[in-house]
C-alpha cells in the first residue's frame, strides 16, 4: 500500500507564481544538500520528473531559472482576425445597421456578424468564435 504522500501529487499548473518559485527554491536547496530526486519530490509534493526538470534548469541557467515566467499565449497571438480587420468590423458594427449593409437581420446577431466578417474580410469563422470576438469588443 502506497503512502498518502506518494498518492497526493500537486498539479503545479494550479499554483500561484509565488508558490511555484518558493517550491523551486526548496527543490534546489534539498538537492544541493545531497537528497535524492525521489525524496525531494515526495517532500515538495511534485512528481520526480518535475523536480528533475527544475533542478536541471537551475544547473544550466542558475538562479534565473527559478523565476516564474508569464503563462499563456501573448495578446494577439494565434488570432483569426488581425487588428486592422477587427477595427474594420467594429467600425461597421458601430456606424451601420445590418439593413444598411443589405443583410436580412434587423440587429447585429452573432450570425449577422459572422456574415459581415465573411463578406468584408473573407474569413468564415465558427459562430462560437464570433461570440468570443463580440464579448471581447
Amino acid at each position: 500500500m502506497k503512502n498518502l504522500i506518494e498518492e497526493e501529487k500537486i498539479d503545479a499548473r494550479h499554483l500561484s507564481q509565488e508558490v511555484l518559485e518558493e517550491k523551486r527554491k526548496i527543490i534546489v536547496k534539498l538537492r544541493n544538500s545531497g537528497m535524492k530526486n525521489k525524496e525531494v519530490a515526495k517532500i515538495v509534493g511534485l512528481s520526480p520528473q518535475t523536480t528533475s526538470i527544475i533542478y536541471t534548469n537551475y544547473k544550466k541557467n542558475g538562479i534565473n531559472a527559478l523565476k516564474s515566467k508569464k503563462r499563456g499565449r501573448r495578446v494577439g497571438q494565434n488570432t483569426i482576425l488581425s487588428k486592422q480587420d477587427e477595427q474594420k468590423i467594429i467600425k461597421f458594427l458601430i456606424d451601420k445597421t445590418p439593413e444598411q449593409l443589405s443583410f436580412k437581420f434587423a440587429l447585429w446577431t452573432r450570425e449577422a456578424v459572422k456574415q459581415l466578417i465573411l463578406r468584408e474580410v473573407g474569413i468564415d469563422m465558427p459562430i462560437s468564435t464570433v461570440g468570443h470576438y463580440l464579448a471581447k469588443w
